[in-house]
């Protein structure tokens, strides 16, 4: 039984550390230096994200999207990630997810259809990492959409993208 106490605390404590390492410093000691992005594109019948030079594709990213991925947000609760175009507008850095970079959505015209169906388009739509403290399972949570409506990526790569992305940057999100 003892043997069995001790076996727990060591496991609690090792699953810690690896949260603590894979959140904070692991991230940016992995994440790669990249040029600069003119635009982001996310495909999400693909499930990517793709960072964009001269109209080409040189970096991409698997993404996990909203619980219901399918057509374009309409309305606050409906866990869908908008389609259209819209840009990456300012950053947050003490998000509750590792990171994140902020999309315009809603824009004029999805504001002015959400009015006309009496409902709130919502927002604070992001491109961010992994919930804090959640890092280390980053690569498990990829498999499976899980987000309200914001495109998630790994923390190494949002390392990646926060560096390489400027605000202003325009992101298209296409079905």
């Amino acid at each position: 039984m003892r043997y069995r106490v001790v076996a727990i605390l060591l496991i609690v404590l090792a699953l810690g550390a690896g949260a603590y390492f894979a959140d904070t410093r692991l991230p940016a000691m992995l994440a790669a230096e990249l040029p600069k992005a003119e635009a982001v594109l996310v495909i999400k019948g693909e499930r990517k994200l793709y960072l964009m030079r001269d109209g080409q594709p040189y970096r991409e990213y698997r993404i996990a999207l909203g619980g219901d991925p399918a057509g374009h947000k309409r309305e606050e609760v409906d866990q869908r990630t908008p389609e259209g175009d819209y840009l990456l507008d300012w950053r947050n850095p003490k998000s509750a997810f590792h990171l994140s970079l902020h999309v315009s959505y809603p824009n004029e015209n999805d504001q002015a259809q959400a009015e006309a169906r009496g409902v709130s388009p919502g927002g604070m739509i992001m491109v961010h990492g992994q919930k804090n403290g959640l890092g280390w399972l980053g690569g498990l949570l990829q498999r499976w959409d899980w987000t309200d409506g914001c495109i998630a990526v790994t923390n190494v790569e949002m390392e990646e993208i926060w560096r390489a992305v400027p605000d202003g940057t325009p992101i298209r999100i296409e079905p």
